[in-house]
């Protein structure tokens, strides 16, 4: 098993190789940094232009690896390397590398137009995260790793697909002596006297929404409990706000959190806690965001 990394050397920020590699602090498995350049069109008589093109390919290839490697340096306890390959579809060619390298996640960086701290998708990273078979972690613009993960937070939703990914984390959080937190944001708009649009009727539809996160989550404290999770080690709660924006920024975040969320979701609350608007909540998250495919968290 290993973290395949994506790697593009273009903009000033080696966050993915940084996220990578703390991951790898945690539960340990080798890391490889994969660069992906064009591949010509292959015609049966190569001119002297699409010689050229291979011949400037590879020098781009072999500059990019050679700056991971120098990135990777910077991490001399993590079993790590670095390759380039030919590609015409960069995430095509990484979801690829994946498969054959046996990875149990992929990891990619933010856009280089992302506000520093925060996630910014590319399309690229859009179509990963909605078509990879694997995890696909993403981390914020500039995110630079402090030690291991030490804190797992799951965003949590009462349906099966919510449920099996928390087991699943919580196994990986018993493995590698990290925290859990529990959450189910719940995007409540904000009340104000009567002129306000929403009406008396959805303010106790979302009052119920509330009781039922709750004792959804009491349950799932239970269930965790029973892996051997209590006291500091576990922490449930719902976070709430106007928007997601707000929602996510209620929680307390510190160096080592990771948020973990699934990647889709036909749960009939999906518009209020999580599933079709897992974007906006990784959009908003100022810690690295673990995708998990169809897990509808």
């Amino acid at each position: 098993m290993t973290y395949v990394v994506g790697y593009g050397p273009h903009h000033d920020d080696r966050s993915a190789i940084e996220l990578a590699c703390q991951l790898a602090r945690s539960q340990r498995e080798p890391v490889v940094a994969v660069s992906v350049v064009p591949r010509g069109w292959g015609t049966p008589a190569a001119g002297g232009t699409d010689r050229e093109f291979a011949h400037w390919a590879a020098g781009e290839g072999d500059a990019s690896t050679a700056l991971a490697l120098a990135d990777l340096a910077r991490h001399p306890e993590v079993e790590s390397s670095a390759v380039w390959v030919e590609g015409r579809s960069v995430p095509q060619t990484l979801l690829e590398q994946a498969e054959t390298r046996d990875a149990s996640i992929l990891v990619v960086g933010s856009g280089a137009d992302a506000v520093p701290g925060r996630i910014g998708l590319t399309s690229k990273t859009d179509r990963l995260v909605h078509s990879s078979p694997l995890p696909v972690a993403i981390a914020p613009h500039g995110y630079t790793a402090r030690g291991a993960v030490t804190r797992v937070t799951v965003a949590f939703r009462d349906d099966d697909a919510s449920w099996s990914l928390l087991t699943r984390m919580a196994e990986i959080a018993q493995r590698t002596s990290a925290r859990l937190r529990i959450v189910t944001f719940l995007v409540a708009p904000s009340r104000k006297p009567v002129t306000n649009t929403v009406s008396h009727s959805e303010t106790q539809v979302i009052d119920l929404w509330a009781v039922q996160a709750r004792a959804a989550l009491a349950e799932a404290e239970r269930e965790v409990g029973a892996l051997g999770f209590s006291g500091e080690r576990l922490e449930v709660t719902v976070s709430q706000g106007a928007d997601w924006g707000a929602a996510v920024a209620d929680l307390d975040w510190a160096d080592g959190d990771v948020l973990v969320v699934g990647s889709s979701s036909t749960h009939r609350l999906a518009q209020v806690f999580l599933g079709s608007s897992a974007t906006k909540i990784v959009r908003q998250s100022p810690v690295p965001v673990v995708v998990v495919p169809g897990a509808g968290a």
